[in-house]
């Protein structure tokens, strides 16, 4: 009877739900998946709500649902409102059935070229009836209508792979985008913000900048300004950059205060990131402090005094600029902060100007001095010493200053010592002296910006954001460097390789001889006869550095040397993944015999199912290719895959080897969840074996946000006020594996006065512990 069916397979979604482990995977899968092909339209609903919640756990077992559900899908969209009387809801057929059916098709990669045939003919009847005029003019209509046409669009970006189907799937989410319904132009806006981030679509979202602003201007929710803000940072690139930066500045006004701060990041990173004249980047974040000063936070304003530093061009204009915006009767202090550390290094330039002498702008930023708190009067301090080798017309005015009753008696101890030392610094030191202790900072090291991980850790890991590093146009001069905090110490950010990922940029010229080859094994005889029988390379310098730097992030660029660049590009959900990875030649020669190979151990074969396809073996000169890698976690695993790749450059023979950075933790998913909670779970995990526990030196600077990212980054959940001492930090999440969950509880104690830390791991499965400890032990 239909009717047992449908209860039966309703009935054992609401048991799996309870009690996952009650539901075994075995034969009758196969009759659960056939329940598609039920005559019965009621049946084949609740089997695909069963069959979509199963799958999500264990792919591998109902992968045959996906032609199955096609050919139903096919039947539904082709039929007229009138073949399902009983399923049509207001002239829409089976649009519940429909959207399950296309909700269950997103638990999966694009299926085989002949189901993959059949499928786009779906989405593409689907979007042709998105353009008819309506049957009926009743909401539920359009709902219906609509929630079939969002789901299928969802399908579409979830494939990324039909550039005609993202193209159309992007103009018909343009057109919602001045519907009068709010929701739709919400959603509307939402999804094109995932569309911009695919090669196919990127230029089609462009074409709809103007609705995007004027959304911006005009739109009373704020829900949906924010949507139209995320939308914009997304399909910003170095051609409308300064028109996007421009828009956001000026929304920025009168933007709600519970998003400034977003934007004040985002602007900051698109004007970093695109700034092809850097005068206008030192505008631009001036602009920023001026309108938005509160919400700069201080990554903002250390990045551009890092830029500053470490570009020599725009030094004299920061200078002048910053001394012309001091001249406001009202600074904000985060602009004394820049001003202050800017005129200290770079005062000099602008010096020769009556209009800004030594003596004036001394003055102008002492007039600022007792208007602002004690960090930033501790940083002017600082400047005014600066002053004394860079001005010795001031010095007497400056130790006058610093004698003063106000500074030496202060009841800061940091001020109070700060002026005697400088005084005496001042006092007994000769010009040569001064000028070694006092010159110029250094440029900074290149290093990955802290304005990102702030930014993904407010937005969190799986928003827009994180294609920041994906986009198809990278910066052609990002300049990085720890963060300078002017008056003591300075906080480093996790560093990474400046490379272009994905566009390449300009293509080098080729090397004048062909390279050594790297194969390591390959000997000239090898070389001449026979690129398939070279053993493959040992692991290529820097691998091991370069994996553990994506342990906490999923994009970015793996191995480059003056021929190849490799990047990656990752996303995981529960115990299923999928990698991106972009091979580019930088040279103007192709490369021949192309061949990527992933080799995995036995021991790891039988924990993680990879699955690939070959990649053109030609590489011309200054392309890239894509390679697809689809990831299963089948259990837990402490190994990793390697990528060997050999080619012929110029008749020499390349191999190539690294390690490709899958790690357990990238199955992650993170759990809230309050202290009570946690602690009471810390001590269900009290046998020693599910305990790892490792005291270790810090290898980086003990930054709180950065260590915040790099938690939030390895996959758990960051759990705040939870730990009595509010030092320490605290995680949660679980391992998904295809045969079973697992509970990890992290806990990092550091000790700033030895520079170490204290991190403990416990987990239900004592190897897990073991390899989350050892993963995360390696990032601070």
């Amino acid at each position: 009877m239909d009717s047992v069916k449908q209860s039966a397979a309703l009935c054992l979604l609401r048991l799996y739900r309870t009690s996952p482990d009650l539901v075994p995977m075995g034969d009758w899968t196969s009759r659960v998946v056939h329940l598609l092909n039920d005559q019965h339209l009621g049946v084949v609903t609740a089997a695909t709500s069963l069959i979509t919640t199963l799958a999500q756990k264990n792919p591998e077992e109902f992968k045959t649902s996906v032609s199955l559900a096609v050919s139903r899908l096919s039947r539904i969209v082709t039929s007229a409102s009138t073949d399902l009387q009983d399923y049509t809801y207001y002239f829409v057929p089976a649009p519940w059935l429909s959207v399950k059916l296309l909700r269950l098709l997103q638990c999966y990669p694009p299926p085989e070229p002949a189901v993959r045939g059949r499928l786009t003919e779906c989405l593409e009847t689907i979007l042709n009836k998105a353009q008819e005029p309506p049957k009926s003019k009743k909401v539920q209509h359009s709902n219906a209508k609509n929630a079939v046409l969002f789901e299928a669009i969802s399908l579409i970006i979830h494939h990324d792979s039909e550039p005609n189907l993202l193209v159309r799937a992007c103009n018909q989410l343009g057109q919602f985008l001045q519907h009068r319904e709010t929701n739709l132009r919400y959603l509307a806006l939402e999804s094109m913000c995932t569309l911009a981030s695919s090669e196919f679509s990127h230029e089609a979202v462009k074409t709809h900048i103007e609705t995007v602003i004027n959304a911006l201007k005009t739109e009373r929710d704020v829900s949906v300004r924010q949507r139209a803000v995320d939308l914009l940072y997304a399909m910003c690139d170095r051609s409308n950059a300064q028109q996007i930066v421009a828009e956001m500045l000026s929304y920025l006004e009168t933007a709600d205060y519970s998003i400034r701060e977003e934007i004040v990041l985002k602007v900051a990173i698109l004007a970093e990131k695109y700034a092809v004249d850097y005068t206008w980047y030192v505008d631009t974040i001036l602009n920023l402090i001026r309108i938005a000063g509160d919400y700069v936070s201080e990554e903002v304003w250390y990045r551009v005094i890092q830029i500053v530093i470490n570009r020599d061009d725009v030094q004299g204009y920061a200078a002048k600029t910053v001394f012309e915006a001091l001249q406001a009767p009202a600074c904000h202090e985060n602009l004394v902060k820049v001003g202050g550390y800017i005129l200290g290094e770079f005062g000099n330039l602008i010096a020769g100007d009556p209009r800004s002498s030594p003596l004036i702008q001394f003055s102008l930023l002492h007039s600022k001095f007792h208007l602002c708190s004690v960090p930033t009067r501790a940083l002017l301090l600082s400047t005014y010493i600066k002053f004394v080798n860079l001005f010795p017309e001031v010095k007497a005015t400056i130790q006058d200053v610093l004698r003063s009753d106000s500074q030496l008696k202060n009841a800061d101890v940091e001020l109070q010592q700060r002026a005697v030392e400088y005084l005496r610094l001042s006092t007994i030191a000769s010009t040569d002296i001064l000028a070694t202790v006092l010159e110029e900072m250094p440029p900074f090291p290149e290093r990955e910006s802290s304005i990102l991980a702030k930014l993904k850790k407010k937005k969190g890991p799986s928003t827009v954001t994180d294609l920041e590093e994906t986009k198809r146009e990278r910066s052609a001069d990002v300049n990085g460097g720890a963060e300078p905090a002017p008056a003591s110490a300075s906080a480093a950010s996790t560093p990474s390789p400046s490379a272009d990922l994905l566009g390449l940029g300009a293509v080098p010229p080729a090397p004048t001889g062909p390279p050594p080859s790297s194969g390591g094994g390959g000997g000239l005889l090898v070389d001449v006869f026979s690129d398939s029988a070279s053993a493959v390379a040992p692991l290529a310098p820097g691998s091991e550095d370069n994996f553990a730097r994506f342990v906490c992030k999923n994009n970015g660029v793996l191995f480059e040397n003056q021929l190849l660049q490799i990047g990656l590009k990752s996303e995981f959900r529960q115990n299923l993944g999928r990698m991106f990875i972009f091979y580019g030649n930088k040279t103007s020669t192709q490369f021949l015999n192309f061949t990527p190979t992933l080799i995995c151990s036995d021991g790891l074969q039988s924990n993680l199912n990879l699955q690939t396809k070959p990649v053109d073996p030609t590489v011309d000169g200054g392309a890239q290719v894509q390679q697809v890698v689809n990831i299963e976690c089948l259990s837990d695993f402490s190994e990793a895959p390697v990528l060997n790749i050999q080619f012929r450059y110029g008749g020499t023979f390349q191999n190539v080897s690294v390690k490709l950075p899958i790690t357990l933790n990238k199955f992650f998913q993170p759990t809230e969840m309050a202290s009570q909670d946690f602690f009471q779970r810390w001590k269900q995990l009290s046998n020693p074996q599910q305990e790892v526990q490792n005291i270790f030196k810090a290898k980086h600077p003990m930054d709180t946000e950065i260590t915040k990212a790099k938690i939030i980054g390895f996959g758990s959940a960051l759990l705040e006020e939870v730990d009595p001492n509010p030092a320490n930090f605290v995680g949660a999440g679980i391992i998904h594996t295809k045969t079973t969950q697992i509970g990890c509880l992290l806990r990092l104690e550091p000790n700033l006065q030895a520079q170490m830390y204290r991190l403990t791991v416990r987990t239900s499965k004592d190897t897990v512990s073991q390899r989350l400890c050892g993963l995360l032990s390696e990032q601070f």
